[in-house]
């Protein structure tokens, strides 16, 4: 849908990507070696510039407790595997309807 992707494998990975590429919205695996993406998700909000990015927990944990535990970290939006592509597409519209409303407000 001409979005630009960047991948990491880990959690320090993810950060270093995220700080460098500065996206709009980041899908977050809960369970990747090293910092796990609840470490990942807290890091980001806590780095200038990140604050408001769009964080999607993208895991195999859908539990109440992870869902629970996936805000306090700072996520935006929990998706449990498997995912529908529709379920991704909404989020990503949402993002460009928010988007569009804060430059009209400017």
């Amino acid at each position: 849908d001409g979005h630009t992707t960047w991948v990491a494998h880990d959690g320090k990975q993810a950060l270093k990507t995220a700080r460098k590429m500065r996206p709009d919205v980041v899908f977050l695996d809960i369970g990747m070696p090293g910092m796990n993406g609840y470490e990942v998700a807290h890091a980001l909000r806590l780095t200038p510039g990140m604050e408001q990015v769009a964080l999607v927990a993208l895991t195999g944990w859908g539990a109440d407790g992870d869902r629970e535990r996936s805000r306090i970290a700072g996520f935006d939006h929990h998706l449990t595997k498997p995912v529908e592509l529709a379920n991704i597409d909404g989020i990503l519209r949402e993002m460009v309807v928010t988007s569009d409303a804060d430059s009209e407000s400017a």
